[in-house]
């Protein structure tokens, strides 16, 4: 296998992997804004926000990461750095609140995946 097939290969294995985070954390992200209650104090209505852009933006992302007729690399490279960015303040917005630790788990998991299929971009 030559190195320009070896990257394609990772290439497309980081884009997969990144889309799978990103599906998981849209996922998580949406349940956890479900259990919010909306009537509750400032507190809970920005966990409830976040939840709900994080699995917006998880989700756009994910259909970007999807497409076969490839977004350009800038487009892509914004989508990942913008969802990067929001997964990592969610999992802030999420840290400390009783049974919200696999929502907070699942947006650091999708910033990571974001920064490692970034690294593959070059």
């Amino acid at each position: 296998m030559t190195a320009s097939q070896q990257e394609l290969i990772r290439f497309l294995e980081d884009r997969f992997a990144c889309a799978q985070a990103c599906t998981e954390c849209a996922r998580v992200c949406a349940l956890r804004a479900s259990l919010v209650d909306s009537d509750g104090a400032g507190g809970q209505e920005l966990v409830r926000r976040k939840g709900i852009m994080c699995a917006e933006v998880c989700d756009a992302t994910c259909r970007v990461l999807s497409e076969q007729n490839l977004v350009d690399e800038d487009g892509i490279r914004i989508q990942l750095e913008w969802c990067r960015a929001l997964c990592l303040e969610s999992a802030r917005v999420f840290d400390g609140l009783s049974d919200a630790e696999d929502a907070a788990a699942a947006c650091r998991a999708c910033a990571r995946a974001c920064t490692g299929f970034l690294d593959t971009l070059g």
